[in-house]
């Protein structure tokens, strides 16, 4: 018996396995229709247009009326000759279009452009010259002091003594410049460089910093003497 159950089950797994791999085969279904293929069904002329070529001068012909051009607008052709200019209001780049509005005719150089007449440039500012204290006027406060090299060889030749010098003081309270009122040859380099280290306030002459000349010393003395 288990034999023959065997047998039926190995039969039966036989015909389901035909039957899936058979019954497809047999399936009818519709098949696409296959798209027409593109043809061409005839050619067409096109008559083209004779395009003639310009003339040999290079200049295109205008042909038919063309827009009206403005009475100032630039010339599209060279002129023959130049016109002589009547010097009347309407001809461009004549002295009397210039004049009308008060400008220097004609343009000598770069710098006349523009200058309107009658009205002279602002004179040049004039430098203050240094003025002296005094007739209200307060000598400025020194505010940086700075003192001179003894000179070796002046120590070495026992000379000092008394330096005066006459300096100008700028409207910063810098020494600008200094002079030699009474001199001591080995002293004067070390006085000259010490005072020109100085500064002083300001000096004002209604309440405008002006330069000043004053007069200075610088005082040598050995030590132990």
């Amino acid at each position: 018996m288990p034999r023959v159950f065997t047998l039926c089950s190995i039969v039966v797994h036989a015909l389901v396995v035909a039957a899936v791999l058979i019954v497809p085969l047999f399936a009818v279904d519709t098949l696409p229709v296959p798209q027409r293929p593109l043809t061409f069904d005839g050619v067409r002329r096109i008559a083209l247009i004779d395009i003639p070529l310009p003339p040999p001068g290079g200049h295109a012909v205008r042909r038919g009326p063309g827009p009206a051009m403005a009475a100032n607008a630039a010339p599209i052709v060279m002129p023959s000759g130049i016109t002589v200019e009547t010097g009347q209001p309407n001809d461009i780049g004549t002295a009397s279009a210039f004049d009308a509005v008060g400008v220097e005719s004609g343009v000598g150089n770069a710098i006349g452009i523009g200058v309107v007449e009658g009205i002279p440039p602002p004179p040049p500012v004039a430098a203050q010259a240094p003025i002296r204290p005094g007739s209200g006027i307060h000598a400025p406060r020194k505010i940086v002091d700075v003192k001179p090299l003894y000179p070796q060889l002046a120590q070495a030749a026992h000379v000092e003594g008394i330096v005066i010098l006459e300096t100008v003081i700028d409207v910063r309270g810098r020494v600008a410049s200094v002079h030699v009122l009474r001199s001591i040859p080995l002293l004067d380099q070390a006085a000259i460089a010490a005072v020109e280290q100085w500064t002083y306030t300001p000096t004002l002459l209604n309440g405008v910093p002006v330069p000043v000349v004053m007069t200075v010393t610088v005082q040598f003395t050995l030590q132990g003497r």
